[in-house]
């Protein structure tokens, strides 16, 4: 999948184009993320069509349905280009966001419910094919450094409800109907500009590359964190009226185009490497001796064994062995193993996916279920304004998306910790969260926002790299998108049904048709049965650990002799 292959580009360019295509994926990770803006405009909906709880969770059930459809871009990312991908997320999160705001701007009467479904669902959607163009993409051309791609690319996802939430409650006062405006058309004209420079580059082949792409993603992290602290200090100062409005509306327009000095900086610093190149070439003697030449290739071997973040013993086995004498004898296909290249079907044969997709379940299908029914959530305690509640639950999940990618990384490198133990920290964390929730103690909303959004954080940002070492990258796409089957299933499971139930079980029928609670006691049983589903998670994600911790050994040995022969050199 790419724009183009640039490997006939010199390295000073093709350095310069990974990166500006970097630049990008972060814009586009930062407005599609759209997803979970539900809430903001949820109560609109539910007052201009008279719905039941549980209708209006079934809304949001049509919305990450949308999500299921994703196994189409993941089909479609080994067949159709990246600029192509955007473009079919772009127009699709036009159509769908674009009707629901001619409903709720009253333009048009309100559409029959199915019909209304179908949009939803469709908005949903949109963003899985922005997130595989992305993900596929910028993974395959940082190979070497999954965790910190991941975590940035998912941490904008997580910051970009509250830029969305934020830039529209600075603008428009929070109206639903400019929310919308907001959905349905920045995606598109960020996507526009997503489409000349995403594409697939070869990625770093030296250790001096390697270490340089590791300086660039600390740059991208220190703005990431900048941007979030920003958007949460606008939050808490609640000043969102006049000229103050304009000017945070500005400075974060700033920082969001502020990485585009990273490609730049790339640029200037290959151009003065190809030059050092060319002249050390200049002096560089015709004929070397026999010993220089063995070293080399030993060094040059070594690199090539650990391309793929795996020592040889992990690479898959050819059909075809040549004898001493020249016959050629065809071996059996053996099924690859845990770390090497897995087909669709032979990746759903193995019980560690499944164990890896029950627990991703277990996280966000709950943490969806939270933040699907903020709005009612935050009424029930009270509260008249949540838009405070889902900006900070997508500000702390981009501190657990942005800190596990980079964290578990370290210690990959460092110690060969297996990246699933940090999803069972973080589901013990989430599950106290939900905890302290159903005690409805003065505040526990406010923590149970931050730790429900930074471990809801943490899930995404880890399985994604998990799922491309234990699985390989070269069927990734539809891999991610099988693991993201999650999203509609647990909104399903907790959200409609388990929310939806309960809260209608406790609320008030209103007249026209709808329905409302007002106490700590119309969201408890929820929390109570989360906080369980919870800890299922966390005996889940130390299972997987421990069969995966050979994997994650072996790559922690690839990645100490890539350092070496990188030193070697």
């Amino acid at each position: 999948m790419g724009f183009g292959r640039s490997s006939s580009s010199s390295p000073s360019s093709s350095s310069a184009l990974k990166w500006l295509g970097f630049v990008t994926a972060v814009w586009v990770q930062s407005i599609s993320g759209n997803n979970y803006t539900f809430s903001n405009y949820s109560d609109a909906l539910k007052s201009l069509m008279n719905l039941t709880q549980l209708e209006l969770n079934s809304l949001s059930v049509a919305k990450d349905i949308g999500k299921a459809f994703g196994i189409l871009a993941g089909l479609a990312s080994d067949r159709l280009s990246t600029p192509v991908i955007l473009l079919i997320g772009s127009f699709e999160g036009l159509i769908g966001y674009g009707v629901q705001w001619l409903v709720v701007s009253r333009t048009i009467q309100p559409l029959p419910y199915w019909q209304m479904c179908v949009f939803l669902c469709m908005g949903g959607n949109s963003s899985t094919w922005m997130n595989t163009a992305v993900l596929v993409t910028c993974i395959r051309n940082f190979r070497r450094n999954r965790g910190p791609v991941s975590g940035i690319l998912k941490g904008y996802v997580g910051l970009s409800t509250a830029i969305f939430t934020d830039l529209c409650t600075a603008l428009f006062s929070s109206d639903p109907a400019s929310f919308l405006v907001l959905l349905s058309v920045v995606p598109f004209a960020v996507c526009l500009t997503a489409v000349f420079f995403l594409r697939e580059i070869p990625p770093a082949s030296t250790s001096a590359e390697d270490n340089e792409e590791s300086k660039y993603f600390a740059v991208f992290n220190i703005v990431a964190v900048v941007v979030a602290v920003y958007l949460q200090s606008y939050d808490i100062i609640g000043i969102k009226t006049g000229a103050i409005s304009i000017a945070f509306a500005s400075v974060l327009m700033i920082l969001l185009a502020s990485p585009i000095a990273v490609p730049f900086h790339a640029f200037i610093r290959s151009k003065d490497n190809d030059e050092q190149d060319v002249e050390g070439r200049i002096d560089e003697p015709l004929l070397r001796s026999g010993s220089e030449i063995a070293v080399e290739e030993t060094i040059v071997g070594a690199a090539a064994a650990a391309d793929n973040e795996l020592p040889p013993s992990l690479k898959p086995l050819k059909n075809e062995e040549e004898e001493n004498d020249g016959t050629v004898v065809t071996t059996e296909k053996k099924r690859p193993v845990l770390g090497e290249e897995h087909t669709i079907m032979e990746a759903l044969l193995t019980v560690d996916f499944w164990v890896l997709f029950t627990s991703f379940l277990c996280g966000v299908g709950t943490g969806l279920a939270v933040m699907n029914n903020m709005g009612q959530i935050g009424l029930a305690l009270g509260y008249t304004d949540v838009s405070m509640f889902v900006s900070m639950m997508s500000i702390w999940g981009f501190f657990g998306r942005i800190l596990s990618g980079t964290i578990s990384e370290h210690f990959i490198k460092k110690a060969g910790t297996p990246r699933p133990l940090w999803n069972a920290a973080a589901q013990i964390i989430m599950a106290v969260g939900y905890l302290l929730m159903a005690l409805a103690m003065p505040g526990s909303l406010y923590i149970g926002s931050m730790v429900v959004g930074v471990c809801y954080g943490v899930r995404l940002a880890i399985t994604v790299p998990t799922a491309s070492e234990l699985f390989g990258l070269k069927y990734y796409g539809l891999i991610y998108n099988i693991l993201i089957l999650n999203m509609p299933l647990g909104s399903f499971l907790f959200s409609g049904l388990l929310a939806g139930l309960l809260y209608d079980a406790e609320a008030t029928p209103t007249p026209g048709g709808g329905n409302t609670c007002v106490g700590a006691h119309c969201f408890r049983l929820v929390f109570l049965v989360m906080a369980f589903a919870s800890f299922i998670g966390i005996g889940l994600d130390l299972l997987l650990a421990f069969r995966t911790k050979e994997i994650y050994a072996k790559i922690h040995a690839s990645k100490k002799t890539k350092k070496s022969s990188g030193n070697l050199r």
